[in-house]
């Protein structure tokens, strides 16, 4: 079986062959480091971290950069607000970035390159543009000429004479071409700078991706670009201009969006009241698997709508597969199984993994993928009696976890406690039931509960689990 990509630059859904066979270099648009990372960010990281994970999985070596916009207009703009240094500012928020990849679970790339930190790469670059008559100066600015380069618009699909209608050209800009954008811009005072043969500046936000991704990946043409579907036009659209310019080869094989992400159907903004970062969802529901499947539950090129009612029902799914999980564990611990099969010898497991693959294969079709998962869950349910069935299922359930990114043990805290203090607990209420005093054995009940432990009495005991 191959992969299949839907790929943004020829609108279509295309088998995936990378340049050099077995070998991915990938590329996506990381964060802007003004400001906490927010659930939208989370899903872009998210996605992107498990598409490279599952093309390794696949068996290609992937090359993976993601950078990190450390100068720009709003970093510029967030720190004169607060008053502080811009560096400082970037240096906050960069820590921040980092504690919330850990708290979500999520790997950094191979490389995650500052743009203020390959400056004079970019500014190489701009003097080979030049060069080459696709940009020119103009009071110590430096802009892309739009009109030389013939194929500029065919990521987002629009003409040229489309795109200059409604163009506004600031009262501070010296282009030739409303649609002309900026390489290099003139530092105002009190912004920071660096030296260029145009003078003091500092580089425009779209040359740093084009710039970056060709040194770090060491390649003129990706295998994949990727990033959210708000960046198709201009940021996208203009990073193959200069790339494309300069090199004279394709700058992507395959261009990868994920949709948007609302909430509640409105757009995320602070200014609504309706910002939700990544630690304050983790603050309030304590589970980054919970997150993780709300984003698995839709297709990374669709929108996606945050809503309470929702993430309630992805609490109650993923309720559902830690109890499926505790109980298999349960079940063979008891038969002290505790070595997984080398390869799934039942039929129906064997079908459930093979739709799995062809759903993952199928442009990394999330939704169908996980609902293998449940698939799965319900067939090991009715053979819960059959300890090699269940192993086998324990086997297939660990490598879907593995691919989708998802931690396969609860990340909700029992209060401190151990689980040697639960079962002494567990073990001092059923003393109290049998002696009759169903008062100590109810009270012994609600003190777990609150310490985020649920009690299950069956025929063989009495069993517990985590509260998510």
């Amino acid at each position: 079986m191959s992969i299949h990509i839907y790929n943004s630059l020829t609108r279509k859904k295309e088998e995936f062959i990378p340049v050099n066979p077995a070998e991915v270099n990938m590329y996506t648009c990381g964060v802007t480091v003004y400001d906490e990372c927010h659930i939208g960010h989370a899903r872009s990281l998210f996605i992107f971290d498990l598409i490279k994970r599952y093309l390794t999985y696949r068996g290609f070596k992937v090359n993976f950069v993601r950078n990190i916009t450390d100068i720009d207009d709003k970093i510029i703009n967030r720190a004169n607000e607060l008053k502080v240094n811009w560096d400082e500012l970037v240096k906050k928020y960069i820590d921040r970035y980092y504690e919330d990849l850990k708290s979500l679970g999520i790997a950094k790339a191979e490389d995650e390159p500052r743009a203020t930190e390959n400056i004079p790469d970019m500014v190489k670059y701009i003097e080979g543009l030049i060069e080459k008559g696709f940009a020119y100066e103009s009071a110590g600015d430096v802009y892309f000429n739009v009109r030389k380069f013939p194929d500029y618009g065919k990521l987002s699909g629009q003409s040229i004479d489309h795109m200059e209608e409604g163009v506004r050209v600031e009262p501070t800009e010296n282009k030739k071409d409303p649609l002309d954008f900026a390489l290099w811009k003139t530092s105002k005072e009190n912004e920071p700078s660096w030296e260029s043969p145009w003078g003091r500046g500092r580089p425009g936000w779209h040359i740093e991706c084009s710039v970056m991704s060709r040194k770090f990946l060491k390649t003129d043409t990706l295998d994949i670009h990727a990033g959210g579907r708000d960046l198709i036009f201009p940021h996208h659209e203009n990073e193959i201009a200069q790339a494309e310019a300069l090199t004279g080869k394709p700058f992507a094989k395959y261009w990868m969006h994920h949709g948007l992400l609302t909430i509640n159907g409105q757009k995320m903004a602070k200014s609504a009241g309706n910002f939700v970062t990544a630690k304050d969802f983790l603050a309030s529901h304590k589970d980054a698997d919970i997150l993780k499947i709300f984003f698995l539950s839709a297709h990374y090129s669709s929108p996606i709508d945050y809503s309470d009612a929702k993430i309630k029902s992805i609490k109650q799914a993923r309720e559902r597969i830690f109890i499926f999980a505790e109980k298999i564990e349960s079940e063979l611990s008891r038969q002290d199984v505790n070595s997984l099969p080398r390869e799934i010898s039942y039929e129906s497991l064997r079908k459930i993994w093979d739709r799995f693959i062809a759903a993952m294969d199928d442009d990394f079709n999330t939704p169908a993928a996980l609902s293998c998962v449940f698939d799965l869950v319900s067939i090991t349910n009715k053979n819960i009696d059959s300890i090699d069935f269940i192993n086998n299922a324990r086997a297939l359930f660990r490598q879907m976890f593995s691919v989708l990114g998802l931690s396969f043990r609860p990340q909700a805290q029992m209060a401190g406690r151990t689980p040697e203090e639960v079962e002494q607990k567990i073990l001092e209420r059923e003393k109290a039931r049998k002696a009759g005093n169903f008062t100590l054995a109810d009270k012994i009940r609600a003190e777990l509960e609150e310490m985020g432990i649920l009690l299950e009495d069956g025929e063989d005991g009495t069993t517990w689990r985590r509260k998510l």
